[in-house]
């Protein structure tokens, strides 16, 4: 098996971009497009624990659009073969810091979330 095809990377790179787009900006019909419309289609988050896209989707329409600006760093996007791919992060939102990790699959209508987890940690000052 192949990993990281260039034009398959380039592929993912783009949706992870998209669905980054949409997270800061708020654009519930992106992201509830990009999740795998599917009851097996899970989200595990700081606070909550999604299972199926209708569960992740109403939490998406139902969330604030206030404070979502992050900065992103150590983004790690992997591809194997031409049809799955992994996509890792942490990320900066308002003094705290968390990780994403999202599992991508090409189905005949795109590239789409499967899985993912998010999660925040203490402060990097904060005494352990």
């Amino acid at each position: 098996m192949e990993v990281d095809i260039p034009e398959v990377l380039a592929e993912v790179r783009a949706a992870f971009a998209a669905y980054e787009a949409a997270l800061v900006g708020n654009d519930v019909a992106v992201l509830q497009d990009l999740f795998r419309k599917d009851a097996r289609t899970l989200r595990y988050g700081p606070n909550e624990n999604l299972l199926g896209w209708e569960r992740i989707a109403a939490f998406r329409a139902a969330r604030s659009p206030v404070g979502l600006e992050r900065t992103l760093e150590n983004t790690v996007i992997t591809t194997y073969g031409r049809d799955f791919a992994t996509a890792n992060t942490e990320f900066l939102r308002g003094g705290r810091c968390g990780r994403q990790s999202q599992t991508w699959v090409r189905f005949p209508e795109g590239w789409r979330i499967v899985a993912a987890h998010v999660s925040l940690m203490p402060p990097p000052d904060a005494a352990p």
